[in-house]
């Protein structure tokens, strides 16, 4: 890539969260990269959040920061959903680029328009998805398709069922193990769900309080049948079962054995060779990763709060900019954000009609903000 990349982040962090997964140093150390502006409300501290992403110029307003600098990307680093469309169509409809932090939306109908909006206007929109950038489960994808398992034939996703159990955990890290299944299996057809408040079934009326700002959410227990083109899938979230160790992770089960990353801090995949289900027979080997890739000219990575997000930030920004240079899709795309977002709609529409709802969702509002909704 013999040229200089124009950089502008969105980052104000005068808005609550619950912190980051580092999205805002996507960009920092690559080479040929530029960051000419940071745009961020929050005058506290301001000298090291432009020393740590290493900023040239700061802006309190984004439209502002897109008409001066004429960036040729743009990264979005708020983890709330509801801040992203208006710099998404304010990028687009400059002719800006856009790396934005998941969940890219809660709203079905504005995620329609934003890929809309990319395609008018010939822009690529990556989201961090950072699950496909990944050693781990790049290489369990590679060993699927090498047969180390047999047949795949079921998905096993788990939220990470803290007190955020249910709904919350499905919108949040649900998102990442439900795009980890289509990474793996292809998009989902059809879904099937149960969802519970308090022992007894969701009801359109039901909210659960957030930590975040999120949307519609409602339930505590969330458990959903995917029928995947080339397999079944389950995911699930119940509230409360985190303890000490992490339960959040994927399982892939085999004709011929089984794959498995539990989401801690290490994120090791494991191997097990036994045709038997876990129950039966649960041997399982760590699995060496071995990195072949690089990015040429790249500075050491010697910054960040988990190895994972700052590698993987950096595939995600290093992709997007391979994507732009020979016109493909990112890894992990905007189509990709759409397509768990329509899972976890047609969770929410499974349990409140009783059936089965086949994928793409035909209703684009949002089933429980809507007394009239139907699939089918």
């Amino acid at each position: 890539m013999n040229r200089i990349w124009k950089i502008a982040i969105v980052h104000d962090t005068s808005r609550p969260g619950l912190g980051g997964h580092d999205t805002h140093l996507a960009f920092r150390g690559l080479p040929g990269v530029e960051v000419v502006g940071l745009a961020d409300s929050n005058p506290e501290h301001l000298d090291e959040r432009m020393a740590a992403v290493r900023a040239a110029r700061h802006y309190d307003d984004f439209v502002e920061m897109f008409d001066r600098e004429k960036p040729d990307i743009a990264l979005l680093a708020s983890r709330l959903p509801a801040e992203h469309f208006a710099p998404i169509k304010a990028a687009a409809e400059r002719g800006i680029h856009v790396l934005c932090e998941k969940p890219m939306t809660n709203d079905l109908e504005e995620a329609d328009e934003i890929i809309r909006l990319a395609e008018q206007h010939n822009v690529k929109i990556a989201v961090a998805l950072l699950a496909r950038h990944a050693l781990v489960f790049q290489t369990m994808k590679r060993m699927i398709s090498e047969g180390a398992i047999g047949t795949p034939l079921t998905f096993y996703g788990r939220g990470k069922e803290d007190d955020r159990g249910g709904g919350e955990d499905m919108v949040v890290l649900g998102t990442h193990i439900l795009d980890i299944g289509c990474f793996l299996f292809g998009n989902p057809e059809s879904v099937f769900a149960e969802v519970s408040v308090n022992g007894r079934p969701l009801l359109r009326s039901d909210r659960s309080a957030t930590r975040e700002p999120l949307g519609p959410v409602a339930g505590d227990n969330v458990f959903a049948l995917l029928g995947f083109p080339g397999g079944r899938g389950v995911f699930e979230s119940r509230r409360g079962l985190f303890r000490q160790q992490v339960r959040m992770g994927v399982t892939v089960a085999g004709s011929e054995g089984a794959l498995s990353v539990r989401y801690d801090n290490d994120r090791k995949l494991r191997l097990s060779r036994s045709p038997f289900p876990p129950e039966d027979e649960a041997a399982f080997e760590e699995v060496p990763l071995i990195e072949t890739r690089t990015i040429p000219g790249a500075e050491p990575i010697d910054f960040g709060h988990l190895e994972y997000f700052t590698e993987n930030n950096r595939l995600a920004a290093w992709d997007l900019m391979a994507a732009i240079e020979h016109d493909r899709p990112p890894l992990a795309s905007a189509y990709n954000a759409r397509t768990v977002l329509e899972i976890i709609n047609g969770i929410y529409a499974s349990q409140l009609s009783g059936r089965v709802i086949s994928l793409p969702l035909r209703d684009r509002r949002h089933p429980l903000e809507t007394p009239d909704y139907y699939e089918n």
